[in-house]
């Protein structure tokens, strides 16, 4: 187990060796998120490394990642515990059976850890032998305003009331990393509680280095063009314009077809891997892909 890093740098170090690029202004608010024991709320578009930061955090701390998945009707009680009704049934027929039911026994031990399921912020409150967890609170923004108001609550205090088990209190906070692609906003009074920042498409040599870590086999001269195409498919009116996750499947795509530059007809063939929805891949197609590819071998980039 790692401990957290004592500087700027350190951050940009621990991300790196789990091949995660980190710019400067994003290394400089996880620095002050761990530092400081506060929630980091990340925005920005899908597919531009929120979730691989808490992943990324995780791994290289040696702590455990527990991630609450968001989604609309989410509750208190699915995030947080469930009893197991199953198996409590069971010990009631069971008990029934032998005839040796006592009520208030019984009751008492239905409801006792033993008959308790942990849901991520459950399991986030409870020690770990590793040292405090990493929590991901992924894709807030797919949930509703009674969900965020209890959220805000149990950050406060790091701790949840179960009616028959009482206050269960984390011993030492979680690292809690909150993200959102801003298909609603969020309520301020949540956003006070964290610390904040908008993560945005990747310069071109940033998204360079993403690429060599995460793609090595590809050639400098592929993996150039590859982040030169996807930044100039950004600027292009699309419903949906690729992440850095999509950069990394087609560099993928592109080296299992064996492809060593890029051609009109080998985009055609792999828009799928870039482009999720038909109306932006029709727009892609024919000429205009040609169009791009002579623009971009026009046009010297950086780096």
């Amino acid at each position: 187990m790692a401990n957290v890093p004592d500087s700027i740098d350190g951050v940009q170090t621990l991300l790196a060796a789990q091949n995660y690029v980190c710019d400067r202004p994003l290394a400089v608010i996880t620095f002050l998120a761990l530092k400081l024991g506060r929630p980091l709320f990340l925005e920005g578009e899908a597919g531009v490394g929120k979730t691989e930061i808490a992943k990324a955090i995780a791994a290289g701390l040696g702590r455990d990642l527990i991630r609450l998945q968001c989604y609309e009707g989410l509750d208190a009680a699915s995030a947080v515990y469930e009893w197991n009704f199953a198996e409590q049934m069971i010990a009631i027929r069971t008990a029934e059976a032998t005839g040796g039911a006592d009520r208030t026994a019984l009751k008492t031990e239905l409801f006792s850890e033993e008959y308790l399921i942990a849901r991520p912020l459950l399991q986030a409150m409870r020690p770990h032998p590793n040292g405090p967890p990493v929590l991901l609170i992924d894709e807030l923004d797919r949930t509703d305003e009674p969900f965020e108001a209890f959220l805000l609550e149990a950050l406060s205090d790091f701790a949840v009331t179960i009616p028959e088990l009482g206050r269960i209190a984390a011993p030492e906070p979680p690292i809690v990393i909150l993200t959102s692609n801003r298909t609603r906003e969020v309520h301020d009074a949540l956003k006070r509680r964290c610390l904040y920042h908008w993560v945005d498409y990747p310069t071109f040599d940033r998204e360079m280095a993403i690429l060599n870590a995460r793609a090595p086999e590809a050639s400098e001269t592929l993996s150039r063009e590859i982040v030169a195409f996807i930044q100039a498919l950004r600027t292009e009116d699309l419903f949906k314009k690729p992440g850095v996750a999509e950069t990394i499947d087609w560099a993928k795509c592109l080296l299992a077809l064996d492809t060593i530059e890029l051609s009109p007809q080998v985009i055609a063939d792999t828009l799928g891997a870039i482009l999720k929805y038909q109306d932006d891949i029709q727009k892609l197609q024919g000429s205009e892909a040609a169009r791009l590819l002579d623009a971009i071998r026009a046009t010297p980039v950086a780096g």
